[in-house]
This record gives C-alpha cells, sequence and structure tokens, in this order.
C-alpha cells in the first residue's frame, strides 16, 4: 500500500514531549494488563492450589507471604490503586474536563500520588494488624 504524499504524517511518541498526563495514561494501560494478566494468574494459582489439596495449599501459601510473594503482593496493590484513580481521571477527561494543561498534569501527578499513598497506608494497616 502506498502512502498519500499530501495527507500529514501522524506524530508519535518521538514527536511529543514526554509529561506527566502521557505516562499517567501509558502506565493506566500498563496497569490494566498487569492486573488483568497477573492477577489472573494469582487467582487461578491460589483455586488450583486450594483444589489440589491441604498440602498444595500450604505450599502457595507459603509462597504468597515468602518476602517475593510479598513484593508481588505489594505490586498488585499498587497496580490496581494507580489504575483505580487513573480510571477515575480518564472518566473525568471523558466528560470534558480537565484538559487544560496545567489542570490535566496536575491531576496526572495527584494519581502517581494516591496511588502510592493508598498503597502504603494498605499495607502498613495490614502489618499493623499482623502484629
Amino acid at each position: 500500500m502506498t502512502g498519500n504524499p499530501k495527507r500529514p504524517l501522524s506524530p508519535h511518541l518521538s514527536v511529543w514531549k514526554w509529561g506527566p498526563a502521557m505516562t499517567a495514561s501509558i502506565v493506566h494501560r500498563v496497569t490494566g494488563n498487569g492486573l488483568a494478566t497477573v492477577g489472573a494468574m494469582l487467582l487461578v494459582g491460589w483455586l488450583v492450589a486450594a483444589a489440589s489439596g491441604q498440602e498444595s495449599y500450604d505450599w502457595y501459601m507459603g509462597w504468597a507471604t515468602w518476602w517475593p510473594g510479598k513484593v508481588v503482593a505489594v505490586g498488585i496493590t499498587w497496580f490496581f490503586f494507580q489504575h483505580l484513580f487513573g480510571g477515575i481521571r480518564h472518566f473525568v477527561l471523558d466528560t470534558g474536563a480537565g484538559y487544560e494543561l496545567k489542570t490535566n498534569n496536575f491531576w496526572a501527578k495527584m494519581v502517581w500520588a494516591a496511588s502510592i499513598g493508598c498503597t502504603i497506608l494498605v499495607w502498613l494497616i495490614i502489618f499493623w494488624k499482623a502484629l
């Protein structure tokens, strides 16, 4: 297929200057895919372990409560909050509000702050309850 030389070229990532809004949108997509794949794998693994008997379930829970499992759990928690707040931001943008550059960048930064803050809060509560 030959291109029409009179048509303008669509700009892509090498043309645009990276900013908080672009980063938040891309991370929103990445976290959605991560939640879908990693979350599904963890859920299916847990269900298979539960259905396979006490020994399998104990092995799975031993892995999940070991430090690499906790790192994955913290990451999934951050993915959840990042995707949640990014989705709310996109919902507001879909209404036509918040497209002014300063407003858009401000709320993109707030998505990061809220997701990190909520992740820390959730895990502080979890560790506090475990004591």
